[in-house]
């Protein structure tokens, strides 16, 4: 076997390696999910991402020889650590082969490249913030991957355990068949909100009528998103990027925001489930990639929630429950068969109420793990 090295990534062409490399990894298992290869440019791409200007970064391959085996990112997120007061690095976009001797090497080059910045610990799978995929799926691989969220074969978790890594937390998922008929405390819900004069339901049938709203809704999210582990804040420029980014993909039909005193205050945003496309295209919009994917928007039964958030002072107004029976009723005038919640933290008791209250089951659960530096 050849001998093991650890290289930084610090050319156009071993960035390509880093990027291509889970296709090589999972490429005998039909289910793997891959990314959308022009986002992963523009996730990597400093002049691009936006959030590299909060971050010190490194990327590094393992090499067999001329092969690359393994790849791991290291951050430390000055701003998210002020923010809340932590000295952590974390470690992101971790993949390899099954080989112990891998994931040891590239989590201790990660941990000595941490240290020597002076951070006391390595957290992680955790990118730039909780809008990259976070953590190992730990649980539910017998169902198929979802959109931005991890992708990892079994063996790596409990690979990185034998590094001496413990859990920091978990994140579930859910996954539910969407109800025939609305439970009769979501009536009831229905029946106070119509008699009640101090919300306005925005429901939307076109993305002109949607645009207005959706920088005021990343506004709402940095401040419902502030205690969420993970979140870091977006700045103007990321509001708008990360609102072209999604535009193209999002429908109307599926995004409920509630007003109070001509002010957003809560929102929910969720699209068709476009995995099968993405799947179909390998990732690659071109050359016919976009086709398969828009035509998997179109017929997918399988509801995605993306994003959602309510202003503080308005949590125990009941409108966590409004915003899901919208769209459940969605679901059901759309003809969605199945919703999938994507990730939520363990300790949100509120939202996966939600789901639960409607007969939602865990699918999937993925870890963060954690471990202190010497």
């Amino acid at each position: 076997m050849d001998e093991l090295i650890i290289k930084e990534v610090t050319s156009r062409k071993e960035l390509k390696e880093f990027i291509y490399l889970p296709e090589k990894v999972h490429k005998n298992n039909k289910l793997w999910l891959p990314p959308l290869y022009i986002d992963e440019w523009e996730l990597f791409d400093p002049e691009k991402n936006k959030a590299f200007k909060h971050c010190d970064t490194v990327l590094y391959l393992a090499w067999r020889g001329k092969k690359p085996v393994g790849r791991i990112m290291g951050i430390i997120h000055h701003q998210y650590n002020k923010i809340h007061n932590e000295n952590d690095g974390r470690f992101a976009f971790m993949e390899c082969y099954e080989d112990q001797e891998v994931v040891h090497a590239l989590l201790s080059k990660v941990e000595e490249w941490a240290f020597s910045k002076g951070t006391d610990r390595l957290i992680g799978p955790l990118g730039f913030s909780d809008k990259d995929p976070q953590g190992f799926q730990i649980e539910g691989f017998e169902h198929p991957p979802f959109i931005a969220a991890a992708t990892n074969a079994p063996y790596l978790p409990v690979m990185v355990e034998k590094e001496g890594y413990i859990k920091k937390v978990d994140l579930v998922n859910y996954y539910t068949k969407v109800p025939e008929q609305l439970p009769e405390l979501y009536k009831k819900v229905v029946e106070r909100f119509n008699l009640d004069k101090t919300f306005t339901i925005k429901e939307f049938n076109s993305k002109k009528e949607l645009k207005p709203y959706i920088v005021p809704a990343l506004e709402l999210m940095n401040q419902t998103y502030s205690e969420i582990y993970g979140y870091v804040p977006l700045d103007d420029n990321e509001k708008k990027d990360l609102a072209a980014r999604y535009m193209p993909v999002l429908n109307p039909n599926f995004i409920v925001m509630v007003e109070a005193n001509n002010e957003l205050v809560a929102f929910a945003v969720a699209i068709p489930d476009p995995s099968d496309g993405i799947r179909k295209s390998g990732g690659r919009l071109f050359p016919f990639g976009f086709l398969h994917i828009l035509t998997a928007l179109k017929r997918s039964r399988k509801l995605l929630t993306l994003i959602g958030g309510i202003k503080k002072e308005y949590r125990d107004h009941g409108l966590d429950v409004l915003l899901a029976i919208k769209l459940y009723e969605a679901s059901i005038k759309q003809g969605m068969e199945y919703c999938n919640s994507h990730l939520i933290l363990e300790t949100n008791i509120r939202m996966r109420a939600e789901f639960e209250r409607v007969g939602g089951q865990i699918s999937k659960k993925f870890r963060i793990y954690q471990k202190g530096l010497k």
